[in-house]
């Protein structure tokens, strides 16, 4: 057979070799990340995402709005953080608001007027109202029974005369004395009467001290300030879970609603975000959406104002309303991942989308972008960002402790948060990364991306750059160095890459078993990653794979389990690339039936990465050909020809673990450069097999602890180094299987007395050597 590879195709291979050399050369700038500077500008510390970078600064420009599409961990709410801030230091003193918004009592007890007001004026018009309620409470007269007093003195006086007067008659006339004892009787009455009211009058005006007048109703039509702008500096409102309440405001609600104790609607009322804030950041968009608030967003968005309202239920505020509009003048800028895209464009009809792009623009986030010069040097800022940002946390969470006590008191406490002694010279403060140290960190951006990509999802990686320098802290190390980002990465993981761990240990028991109670045909290690359905961080494990092909009366694929449709695609596809084999070489037409096991893969597989592991499996048992069990492979099928798929690094770094016991591995050609990452701070050397390149890639010190990656074009060039067959060979002896598989059918379907028995077939033409052809 004619070679697959080309002098250009090796010498790529071995320029592939430089590229650890490549990189650190554009590392020559520093040491470690004390040498380097972080930038002023607020958007310059968001690194790799220049076109959304780009994007904001336009739209700053001009007042519009922006929407960020993409993974979590791409820098989307730092992006808008940093739009804030940059604003505000722009164009801070224009935007923010500068009339406080008051709510007066409206036409009725549901209805309220709005009024924007200079905040001066107001304060000198509610003081006034202030000062007048409260003399109003105030002036409360003394209480008095003078009038009355008078008249009963006024009668007293007027019977004692009469008293006196008839009592001198009565010398005279004896009959006026009985008028004198009925006026003195009246006196003596009138004079207690008087003496009642004097003591009446003591007790009132006694009683009476300390008491005002009731002016809740005066207080009732004070007008209630719901916005001084004097007493809000940010620009921007984040709204994590957008909703009518928290982004137009509304009306609370009235405990006490009957008697005399009330609130009135207009003391009730509150503002949300656009009222108050000149950019509202909707961290997720998908939130608003499940609120049911994208119809009032819209309306706001054309109109740019709106009327305040109650709760749309029934009741306290239910029936409250303004009269007037209030303004919504609002930058809006808002994140949201694909998923919801899609929604916004098939479901809401584009309405949103439209309202963003004649104000502003849509930005597409970079999930990975090109491993540059200008990246590389930006990965050194992130790391020197995190590295401060570290420092800052350290000095709110124990600068008290360490200005009282200092680094001896910080220590004894960090004792006791670890529970063992620490270095006497231990010092809780952040370490700057050598500059392997930042090697291992590209490495790392490297392995979670492809196509010679750094991954833009760096959230995962804040945690690992925190890790390794508690690492480096704990070892009171000078700098971050890469073994301590190892450690980081061994312990700090997602979800998904704690399941890859487990998944991973069950595995190495499960293929050391299938490799002692095997003949190795029929198997192969395929390779697989987990996805985070969140970051789309991915984590390698290995897949082993049983085939069997047997016989049949026509060509069909049996693949049990949760296989989703490009599994169960890729299968077939095996089948028709072993048809054109047959095809090819000339074999009689026999139908086989084609069994395919992904052992032990409850959670299901989808992808076609495992085609080539499924044809070599076929194949090996078509042939009865063993398969190192020390290789994993991966690959997608088309043809002869293997196709690139995606998580190769992952993949490979899943089973160089020694423990496993794997030796190697073969990957498409076309993902030779997902390699480059796995050379990083470690010794290598170029091989090759026949004709088939490859790299070794020695995982312990000293040129020990041998893995073998092969780059592989066709799947012939991975049975070359997997069953150690060339193409011609498997080709010659698949024509003699098909051969033999034919002339066993066409015995079967002569009567018995008539069929040819050869010396090593039974009577019912079935093989009696040592590896029967014919799979029952």
């Amino acid at each position: 057979m004619p070679s697959d590879y080309s002098p250009k195709d090796y010498i790529s291979v071995r320029d592939l070799m430089a590229y650890p050399e490549t990189l650190n050369s554009h590392l020559q700038f520093f040491e470690d990340t004390s040498q380097v500077s972080v930038p002023d500008d607020p958007i310059e510390k968001v690194i790799f995402q220049e076109r959304a970078k780009s994007a904001v600064r336009k739209v700053a420009q001009n007042k519009g709005h922006v929407l960020m599409v993409g993974r979590p961990g791409t820098g989307k709410s730092m992006i808008a953080n940093m739009f804030g801030e940059v604003l505000d230091k722009s164009l801070g003193d224009y935007l923010r608001p500068k009339h406080s918004i008051v709510a007066y009592p409206g036409k009725d007890k549901n209805n309220v007027r709005i009024a924007y007001e200079n905040p001066k004026n107001l304060d000198g018009r509610m003081s006034q109202l202030n000062e007048a309620i409260e003399s109003a409470k105030n002036s409360i007269g003394e209480f008095s029974l003078t009038e009355q007093i008078n008249s009963v003195r006024k009668v007293k006086w007027v019977l004692l005369l009469i008293a006196g007067v008839s009592a001198s008659a009565g010398l005279f006339f004896p009959p006026a004395f009985i008028a004198t004892g009925l006026s003195g009787i009246g006196a003596i009455f009138m004079f207690m009467q008087e003496n009642n009211h004097k003591a009446q009058e003591k007790i009132q005006r006694e009683t009476q001290i300390g008491k005002r007048n009731e002016v809740k109703h005066l207080q009732d039509l004070v007008p209630e300030v719901l916005y001084d702008p004097r007493k809000k500096s940010g620009l921007m409102a984040r709204i994590s879970e957008p909703s009518a309440r928290n982004m137009k405001g509304g009306f609370r609600h009235d405990p006490y609603q009957s008697g005399n104790l009330h609130t009135p609607a207009h003391k009730r009322a509150f503002l949300g975000a656009h009222a108050k804030a000149p950019i509202i950041h909707i961290d997720e968009l998908k939130t608003l959406i499940k609120a049911g608030y994208m119809a009032d967003l819209l309306e706001i968005m054309q109109n740019r104002e709106f009327v305040l309202e109650g709760g749309r239920a029934t009741g306290s505020g239910a029936a409250d309303r303004s009269e007037d509009s209030l303004r919504a003048d609002n930058i809006i800028i808002a994140c949201c991942n694909h998923d919801t895209m899609a929604y916004l464009r098939d479901e809401g009809d584009g309405a949103f989308l439209s309202r963003i792009e004649d104000r502003g623009e849509i930005v597409q986030m970079e999930s990975a972008v090109p491993e540059t010069q200008r990246n590389i040097s930006q990965v050194t800022t992130y790391i020197k960002q995190e590295i401060m940002n570290l420092g800052n946390e350290f000095d709110s969470a124990w600068g008290e402790v360490l200005e009282k006590e200092g680094y001896d008191g910080v220590k004894k406490r960090s004792e006791q948060i670890f529970g063992r002694p620490l270095p006497d010279d231990y010092r809780l403060k952040e370490r700057d990364f050598s500059r392997d140290a930042v090697l291992e960190i590209i490495k790392e951006l490297r392995s979670r991306a492809s196509d010679k990509k750094l991954t833009a999802i760096l959230r995962p990686i804040n945690g690992i750059i925190k890790t390794a320098e508690f690492e480096a802290i704990l070892d009171n190390s000078d700098l971050v160095e890469p073994l301590h980002v190892k450690r980081a990465l061994d312990t700090h993981m997602s979800l998904e890459g704690a399941v890859s761990k487990e998944n991973f240990e069950s595995k190495k028991d499960l293929k050391q078993y299938i490799g002692s109670m095997t003949d190795s045909i029929g198997y192969v290690v395929g390779l697989a990653v987990i996805r985070s359905t969140s970051s789309g961080e991915m984590h390698g494990l290995p897949l082993p794979i049983h085939c069997q092909i047997n016989v049949g009366a026509a060509d069909t694929v049996v693949a049990p389990g949760n296989l989703g449709d490009i599994a169960k695609a890729a299968s077939q596809n095996v089948r028709a690339s072993i048809k054109k084999v047959l095809k090819k070489i000339g074999a009689p037409y026999v139908g086989y039936e084609m069994h395919v096991e992904y052992i032990q893969a409850h959670g299901g597989v989808e992808g076609d990465s495992a085609s080539v592991a499924i044809d070599m499996a076929l194949i090996s048992d078509y042939l009865k050909q063993p398969v190192n069990q020390k290789f994993g492979v991966t690959g997608s099928l088309t043809g002869e020809i293997i196709l690139a798929v995606g998580g190769v690094t992952e993949k490979i770094r899943s089973i160089m673990d020694s423990s496993l016991g794997m030796e190697g591995a073969c990957i498409p050609w076309q993902n030779r450069r997902d390699v480059e990452p796995l050379l990083i701070n470690a010794d290598f050397e170029y091989i090759q097999r026949d004709e088939v390149p490859g790299i070794r890639i020695f995982r312990e010190d000293g040129g020990k602890g041998c893995f073998d990656v092969y780059f592989c074009k066709t799947k012939y060039n991975a049975y070359k180094i997997m069953m150690g067959l060339d193409g011609e060979e498997i080709e010659k002896r698949m024509a003699e299987r098909s051969k033999k598989d034919w002339r066993s059918l066409k015995n079967m379907s002569q009567p018995l007395h008539t069929r040819a028995l050869s010396p090593d077939t039974n009577i019912l033409g079935h093989s009696i050597s040592s590896h029967p052809i014919l799979c029952e």
